[in-house]
């Protein structure tokens, strides 16, 4: 069969790749729909983030969605033409953290085109996967394989949103709109939050947030000032969701945030200087979020439900054998949101 490779920066190839066939336990999936995440776009454009790096070439992808085409001895929940969205992740199920209910801190999780681990764990941007059968869940008769590749990007909005705690009445702080900027969007309208208000440096992400819920969004860019009213009375912001990695947009929400406020950083872009005065004075917590766990299952079912609509967020489909531009055209902002790559 054939998958998107990547063998160094700008060098993603269309290779011959091996076709495994399902083992006792496993389903045999033929891909479908394949969504570009930041993290696939880091591996094309510098081979790596942080001190990830590929160190052998490596099949991308791990926002995958398919048709069951075979299954394994003693597979049972799934059947040959199901449609299913992939989960990404395999936690150990062993270690101290799977045993503590922390399985997204899986001390030897397989997680589906990462270098994190040596060999790499291929993606899921091939013609077909073989994978645990847990991995596959069922879909929805009405929800298509193009949102059904959607369940892992809004997943981890979903996680985050957990551990920012109740939404319901908050007035919250979206930072920085790219694809996961726009799920928590979603994902804080339907916890019931009052007003979310969503920053940016570019028009077009934020005329899809507008869309898709946000009460007010702001160019940062062009309008440095925008916020400043709600500084009034140490702050008015519960929740913070920052989602854009960057410095500067953390360090100016810690001033629109009021006492006791709650801080989730799902963005990811280096190490950060923080004042700590004001989030000591200010009382502010700062919570981590990584990955997902149960709430993969959780994102197919709220979209199968018709109850989260993921549909204005894809803005592209393009043939995986045009994966090279279809990479370029997610790296643009101002043309797309989540590019999709199709392969059937």
């Amino acid at each position: 069969m054939r998958a998107v490779v990547i063998h160094a920066p700008k060098d993603l190839r269309i290779d011959s790749f091996p076709d495994t066939p399902p083992a006792a336990g496993q389903v045999r999936v033929r891909i479908a729909n394949g969504g570009i995440c930041g993290s696939d776009l880091h591996y094309y454009h510098h081979g790596g983030f942080g001190t990830v790096r590929i160190q052998h070439p490596m099949a991308l992808g791990h926002e995958i969605s398919g048709i069951v085409a075979a299954v394994g001895e003693g597979v049972t929940d799934v059947t040959e033409g199901t449609r299913v969205a992939v989960n990404p992740s395999l936690p150990c199920g062993h270690c101290r953290y799977c045993r503590e209910g922390l399985r997204n801190q899986c001390l030897d999780m397989r997680f589906l085109g990462s270098a994190m681990r040596n060999p790499h764990v291929h993606g899921g941007f091939r013609e077909y996967i073989t994978v645990d059968a847990s991995q596959a869940v069922p879909i929805s008769t009405s929800l298509s394989l193009a949102e059904a590749a959607m369940a892992e990007p809004l997943s981890v909005c979903l996680h985050a949103a957990h551990q920012a705690g109740p939404l319901l009445g908050k007035r919250v702080l979206v930072t920085g709109c790219g694809p996961i900027c726009a799920l928590m969007v979603v994902v804080a309208r339907y916890g019931g939050a009052a007003e979310i208000v969503v920053t940016d440096v570019a028009d077009a992400p934020l005329a899809v947030a507008t869309k898709i819920g946000a009460s007010r969004v702001v160019n940062v860019a062009r309008d440095a000032g925008a916020l400043d009213g709600y500084k009034a009375d140490k702050g008015s912001f519960d929740v913070l969701f920052e989602a854009s990695g960057n410095q500067a947009a953390l360090r100016s929400a810690l001033d629109v945030l009021r006492p006791g406020g709650i801080i989730v950083q799902v963005g990811i872009g280096g190490e950060m200087t923080l004042p700590l005065n004001t989030v000591v004075a200010k009382e502010l917590q700062i919570r981590g979020t990584f990955r997902f766990d149960r709430e993969f299952e959780l994102a197919v079912r709220l979209m199968g439900e018709g109850l989260l609509d993921v549909k204005p967020l894809i803005s592209a489909s393009l043939p995986f054998d045009s994966a090279v531009e279809a990479f370029e055209l997610a790296t643009d902002r101002a043309r797309s949101m989540k590019v999709q790559l199709t392969f059937a």
